[in-house]
């Protein structure tokens, strides 16, 4: 299988074909990902919660990300690389352009992930007019969770909505390459993923957003607690890892998965 790009992605989204994303904190589980036809993997800062234990995101650090980043690399061959940018490594541009060059140059990363509002238009060109591929998230930023008081659905009025589609389209203009919307009513994903040239990864986002994306532990059932109402475990079913990361990739490509059932609507 060929080496997915930024270019994979954007035909892809043309073609209207759909692409499927994990994250992974490892080498073994990015081959297991990479061998099950997994398009992108994201190495989450997720991996504060659902590896250390931690309740939320905030105290994941830079080493970490590089570490955990430069492990993914080995064992993966054909998925595109996407890295987070953990909790104030990016306060600024010119502390975002030195983060996210380790990323790529210590960890390996082929593109870098921000949890973006308004304000970091600037710090989205820079990165890019440095050749930095740049994947914006929008929606539920779990990195603000303190401020949002708590992990809720975000842009459900119209008004909300109507500054989400904006915000994403001056990414996008910014020099963002992808997208990622968490959380966000189905309406406004299919909004967002039409309104935008550059492909549209979604979680808790509906089905019409041009990939998807899921957290490794929930897919898998083994994570502590209740599940995400847009989760789905793929193991119960196909009683192997391998088995379930294929389940995965082939429903999304196939628009089995997310079903309504999935939406937080």
């Amino acid at each position: 299988m060929s080496k997915v790009t930024l270019s994979t992605l954007r035909k892809l989204k043309q073609a209207g074909e759909k692409f499927a994303s994990l994250t992974a904190y490892d080498a073994g589980f990015a081959r297991l990902m990479d061998q099950a036809g997994v398009d992108v993997i994201l190495v989450g800062d997720s991996l504060g919660m659902v590896v250390q234990g931690r309740e939320t995101t905030l105290p994941v650090t830079m080493d970490e990300m590089v570490y955990h980043t430069r492990c993914v690399c080995r064992g993966s061959e054909r998925a595109l690389v996407m890295s987070d940018m953990p909790f104030m490594s990016y306060a600024t541009p010119a502390q975002a352009l030195d983060n996210a060059a380790r990323l790529m140059k210590e960890g390996g990363a082929h593109c870098v992930k921000l949890e973006v509002h308004g304000g970091m238009v600037e710090t989205v060109r820079l990165l890019a007019s440095y050749g930095i591929p740049v994947c914006a998230h929008l929606g539920l930023l779990p990195q603000t969770v303190h401020k949002l008081g708590g992990y809720k659905v975000q842009g459900r009025d119209e008004a909300a909505a109507a500054e989400m589609i904006a915000a994403a389209q001056a990414m996008v203009d910014a020099g963002a390459d992808i997208l990622v919307l968490e959380c966000v009513p189905s309406a406004l994903g299919r909004a967002i993923t039409a309104a935008v040239e550059a492909p549209v990864i979604g979680i808790g986002a509906g089905a019409d957003t041009d990939g998807q994306v899921l957290v490794l532990h929930d897919m898998l059932g083994v994570t502590p607690g209740k599940r995400p109402k847009f989760s789905h475990d793929f193991l119960q079913a196909t009683g192997t890892v391998q088995a379930a990361f294929a389940a995965y990739a082939a429903a999304v490509k196939e628009r089995r998965f997310p079903t309504a059932a999935h939406t937080v609507d």
